[in-house]
């Protein structure tokens, strides 16, 4: 009987993106309530992918301070595949997705398949937050922009989720297993 392959993949992004709550809704099936720690750890995913059994681990990653942002690339080594994530309601990390994330995958991870991930998108229904930002001369992230940044950056697939309503969770993680038994294709490919 063939051995699984092992796969690790590790998740980045602004603070406050929904990164862990995406990884908690893909593990539990189910929106955390309540405070979650901001590095989920020991969760291995298994899962048949074209024809190979996949165990995918799952790394949570931290950002926001000095020295988080001096650590964070010791979780790099021996990654096959990164969830790159921005949050619909803040142009602030879709705009870092640019400016800093992806250089920093260029330069630690050169090789790697990126999945962009919008996290969420349950928000573009939510008239609060419509309003709250129409008020400051903001609107929240579009599907549009998420496959034009995808494109720019070089990104393997674009994804979008929702985490609360558990929408896009399993396929963005799918997509995620099938990049790691591959070759690199790019474009936009809208997963929900």
């Amino acid at each position: 009987m063939p051995r699984a392959l092992r796969r690790k993949l590790v998740i980045v992004g602004d603070h406050k993106t929904g990164k862990t709550s995406l990884f908690t809704a893909f593990a539990h099936g189910r929106f955390p309530e309540g405070y979650i720690p901001s590095v989920f750890e020991g969760y291995v995913a298994d899962r048949k992918v074209n024809g190979y059994d996949v165990e995918l681990a799952l790394w949570d990653t931290m950002s926001g301070t000095p020295d988080i942002e001096r650590i964070r690339p010791l979780s790099y080594p021996d990654t096959h595949v990164v969830l790159l994530c921005f949050s619909v309601d803040s142009r602030e990390s879709y705009d870092r997705i640019e400016e800093h994330w992806i250089k920093e995958l260029r330069h630690f991870l050169p090789f790697i398949p990126i999945l962009l991930v919008a996290t969420k998108i349950d928000l573009r229904h939510d008239a609060q937050v419509i309003n709250k930002l129409s008020r400051s001369g903001r609107h929240l992230i579009t599907t549009e922009e998420g496959c034009m940044l995808a494109r720019k950056i070089g990104a393997t697939r674009y994804c979008e989720t929702s985490a609360k309503q558990i929408l896009g969770v399993r396929d963005t993680f799918y997509r995620a297993m099938q990049a790691t038994v591959r070759e690199k294709e790019t474009g936009c490919c809208l997963v929900m």
